[in-house]
């Protein structure tokens, strides 16, 4: 694989996997969607379907890693640095263009919610409004949950453990029973279980921070958050923007380093 298939696998395939997994977040969160409300379970098999279909998507050109804890624990575990640059470009680049997809996609959707009053506050405003004016008031604006991820208890050490252990069982999994026939990057049956792996990940782990398990998911769309020309979207947490970017990437190295010593 070239550096520019590479980037260009990445890319088309971490925009998928955002546009996908922002995709039902919205879905379930704004308002004036069809499937609001439809819960956690929704939000889990979204997740997974959408590593699905970018896993298959961007494969043949690069591999489909689509995260950088990925990217970072098959460099440790050969020992290659070579394409990391690219990998995580393409990364960076198609979680931005995703999370856009997915406001452009949500268009009417965000503009109601977000000049509802019953979410944002004001007068007329329903006890609904008390929550997201104590979301604001903790840095995360009422639609940052569609774009990336946030606690529901804001303990530093806490949340980086969680993202940590759920990084290391995504990546272990990648690592033993995900790659294709060169051991870089998934194979087809490797994108079946890794898309289930995540969907058992947020089941079983997500409930304490939302599961980014993935450094480009989280900030990406963060960046695109902060920059959209969204009414009364209220601020997008940087504060705890670095849990989930370090807990996956420790994550995706102490998984390769298990690896190395128990597998290889």
């Amino acid at each position: 694989m070239s550096s520019s298939d590479i980037f260009i696998g990445e890319t088309i395939g971490t925009a998928i996997l955002i546009l996908l997994g922002g995709g039902v977040c919205a879905a379930v969160t704004l308002k004036a969607s069809k499937a609001r409300n439809a819960g956690w379970l929704a939000i889990t098999f979204g997740w997974g379907f959408a590593v699905l279909t970018a896993v298959y998507t961007s494969a043949p050109l690069s591999g489909a890693h689509l995260n950088p804890a990925v990217t970072l624990a098959l460099a440790i575990k050969d020992g290659d640095w070579s394409n990391v640059p690219a990998y995580w470009g393409g990364q960076i680049l198609g979680a931005l263009i995703g999370a856009t997809l997915v406001w452009a996609a949500y268009y009417g959707q965000f503009h109601a919610h977000l000049t509802d009053r019953e979410i944002v506050g004001g007068p007329g405003a329903q006890a609904t409004a008390a929550k997201a004016v104590e979301a604001q008031e903790k840095g995360a604006g009422p639609v940052l949950g569609v774009f990336s991820t946030g606690p529901e208890i804001r303990n530093a050490v806490q949340n980086l453990a969680t993202e940590i252990i759920g990084t290391v069982v995504l990546v272990l999994a990648v690592l033993t029973q995900g790659l294709n026939d060169k051991g870089n990057g998934l194979g087809n049956l490797g994108a079946l279980i890794t898309a289930l792996v995540v969907v058992s990940i947020g089941l079983s782990l997500g409930g304490p921070t939302g599961y980014a398990i993935n450094p480009a998911r989280d900030l990406g769309p963060r960046i695109v958050h902060s920059l959209l020309p969204l009414p009364n979207k209220g601020g997008s947490d940087w504060s705890y923007a670095w849990v989930p970017v370090v807990g996956p990437l420790i994550g995706g190295a102490l998984a390769a380093g298990i690896y190395n010593v128990a597998f290889a």
